[in-house]
């Protein structure tokens, strides 16, 4: 396993290293660049599944 890191830029839309830019401009770190390609599918997912999870929690809070 590397000990490498890859990050998405979100000012460029790029995968780029370490010495890319500021944190604030990218998401990361991956494992791999692959994974790092696909940085927006991936929060996309997460943020679905969180919606998802405040749903289901607000609906068994209003039945009480």
């Amino acid at each position: 396993m590397s000990d490498e890191q890859w990050f998405y830029c979100l000012k460029h839309n790029t995968v780029e290293g370490p010495d890319g830019c500021r944190s604030a401009d990218r998401l990361g770190p991956y494992p791999d660049r692959a994974t790092a390609a696909r940085a927006l599918e991936i929060a996309k997912e997460r943020t679905e599944a969180a919606d998802e999870a405040d749903r289901e929690w607000r609906e068994r809070g209003s039945t009480r």
